[in-house]
């Protein structure tokens, strides 16, 4: 007889896709700071059901596969809607106006790496203790804060920045499929030996989180890459 025990996890999943899904939603109406709570929200029980999986021991083919499903709503369409909307609200040169209106769409991009990204991450006996390629809840991450800590800015609609947040999406779109090795923050032990990158990181990141805000996280994920760039160099 199955345990109600057993169904938790899958329970934060779909809490985690609810998230997602809402995420989304907000994302569309251009409420970014909705959007990026949201997908903190998502991250949350993308942890927590990993967590309670390995806690309670259900593990399921069904679960693993609804895993995923979730997170590429939470952490690769609602980013590329993020993106989506504030490229659509953007001023365009005159001599892109033939293809403005598609500009856009280009952010979907990211769900679909992201789709691929998660699909290699389960097929992938590499990943049990750190990671190759960028996860995609980071990457997320990136995109809500991003978006969000510079939209209130006034000189962000320039003839150049459609330019710019196109590159990012390629680059980021790069780093979910790429072979780069990138540290995990699962601790075994509190010991400086074992988890000092992690430690080294995670340092950083408080001073950044005080100074930037929002706009931190972005921060964060792009300190988190060069890390483990120089890291993996080293090893």
């Amino acid at each position: 007889m199955i345990r109600i025990t057993h169904y938790i996890p899958n329970t934060l999943t779909c809490l985690n896709l609810f998230s997602g899904c809402v995420a989304s939603v907000m994302a569309f109406q251009a409420d970014y700071r909705g959007a990026f709570l949201f997908i903190i929200i998502s991250a949350v029980f993308d942890f927590l059901d990993g967590m309670a999986a390995r806690l309670l021991k259900a593990y399921s083919p069904i679960g693993k596969d609804l895993d995923s499903l979730a997170d590429d709503v939470s952490f690769g369409l609602a980013p590329s809607v993020i993106v989506f909307s504030l490229l659509r609200g953007m001023d365009y040169p005159s001599y892109l106006s033939g293809v403005a209106s598609f500009i856009p769409y280009l952010a979907f991009i990211i769900a679909v790496f992201s789709a691929l990204r998660l699909a290699r991450f389960n097929n992938d006996n590499r990943q049990t203790h750190s990671f190759i390629g960028l996860p995609v809840p980071a990457n997320a991450l990136f995109w809500a804060s991003l978006v969000t800590g510079i939209h209130s800015c006034s000189q962000i609609n320039t003839p150049h920045t459609p330019y710019i947040i196109v590159l990012l999406i390629g680059l980021f779109s790069w780093l979910l499929v790429s072979n780069i090795p990138m540290f995990s923050l699962k601790f075994k032990n509190l010991s400086w030996k074992d988890n000092k990158v992690s430690f080294i990181f995670l340092l950083v990141c408080i001073p950044l989180l005080w100074i930037f805000g929002i706009l931190s996280f972005a921060i964060i994920i792009v300190w988190y890459i060069l890390l483990s760039l120089f890291t993996s160099k080293r090893e």
